[in-house]
């Protein structure tokens, strides 16, 4: 028999690892499809083509993170689906735009192609926004007030702009000339938008949460968290500052900028994780008390242990196919 607390980490872990692997991946194809411009068709084709392969694979990680949320804390999933219904539907609203756009825009005449193309750009903001809003919604704990309203209309916004900064990063490393250029002006505007959005949200986050509060200003635990604000702080500035020099000779570094941002997002969602260990509810659910039974989680167990490494490997072969720059974009 496992032991019952190591299932629930493990299945806490798998759950928090998913999440950020979709925040990372479809967060980039999100940030560029906020980004497309509405005035040129080239820099949109380049855009499209820059995420073509790659996009609606990113969605299998959220697929991932909600079916391990339903299977394996199906009280957290009850509560979690209760509260967040109207985005979760909006969220989905938007996803839904997006994948029927993508399609739709390889096959209607040019003159159209200007509708689907705001189609894609509104369902990916709409979806940025909703996440951003249930993430707020989430961390304090699903209050109703004016205050928590307001604080999760800021994380909807930072989550919107920390995604359209890793899209734009991304577009520095997959494409060239004057759209790369035009990228890295885009990364710099998101990255300070997001470093505002990361730094207020940091400062929030312990005032209305007291046990975040304590976890993270307590002597000496204070000392031993010091290195999350200043590795965060000092990515925000190295991007800056690569971003200022694009295009770089001979593209070297390219990759650099969104290396970064990768790392911005792995640093935040750490903080995130340590602020709410145990709980996988804010305030509400601890991994243990939501947890199914131990012998559905011995069972799912061996699932995730076939199914996760074949995820892994096929994510990893189809970025590996489509390694280098973005090419011609065209529809056979």
């Amino acid at each position: 028999m496992m032991d019952t607390t190591w299932l629930h980490v493990f299945f806490g872990g798998l759950m928090a690892l998913a999440i950020l692997i979709y925040a990372i991946l479809d967060g980039y194809d999100l940030g560029v499809g906020i980004l497309m411009p509405r005035g040129n068709i080239q820099q949109r084709d380049q855009m499209i083509a820059s995420i073509g392969p790659f996009w609606d694979a990113n969605e299998t990680w959220l697929v991932l993170a909600v079916g391990i949320l339903l299977i394996a804390f199906p009280d957290a999933y009850n509560l979690v689906l209760k509260e967040l219904y109207l985005p979760a539907t909006i969220l989905l609203i938007g996803l839904i735009m997006r994948g029927v756009a993508f399609d739709f825009r390889a096959k209607v005449s040019l003159d159209n192609k200007n509708t689907w193309d705001n189609i894609f750009k509104i369902g990916s903001l709409v979806s940025a926004l909703a996440q951003g809003y249930m993430l707020g919604q989430y961390v304090i704990g699903f209050d109703s007030s004016w205050t928590s309203q307001g604080f999760s209309v800021l994380s909807a916004i930072c989550v919107a702009a920390a995604y359209s900064y890793i899209g734009a990063a991304w577009l520095v490393m997959k494409t060239e000339g004057e759209l790369q250029k035009q990228a890295a002006s885009w990364a710099r505007r998101c990255g300070w938008v997001t470093f505002l959005g990361v730094a207020s949200v940091s400062i929030v986050n312990p005032i209305i949460n007291p046990s975040v509060f304590q976890k993270w200003f307590d002597f000496p635990t204070a000392l031993l968290l010091f290195h999350i604000p200043l590795i965060s702080i000092a990515l925000f500035v190295t991007n800056d500052q690569i971003l200022k020099r694009i295009p770089l000779e001979k593209d070297f570094g390219c990759w650099i900028p969104f290396l970064g941002v990768v790392g911005i997002f792995f640093i935040c969602f750490q903080g995130l994780a340590y602020s709410f260990y145990p709980y996988v509810v804010p305030g509400k659910l601890t991994m243990m008390e939501a947890a199914s039974a131990t012998e559905s989680l011995e069972f799912i167990f061996i699932g995730t242990a076939i199914v996760v490494p074949i995820i892994l490997c096929y994510t990893a072969l189809s970025y590996r196919v489509f390694w280098g720059k973005a090419t011609e974009l065209k529809y056979y």
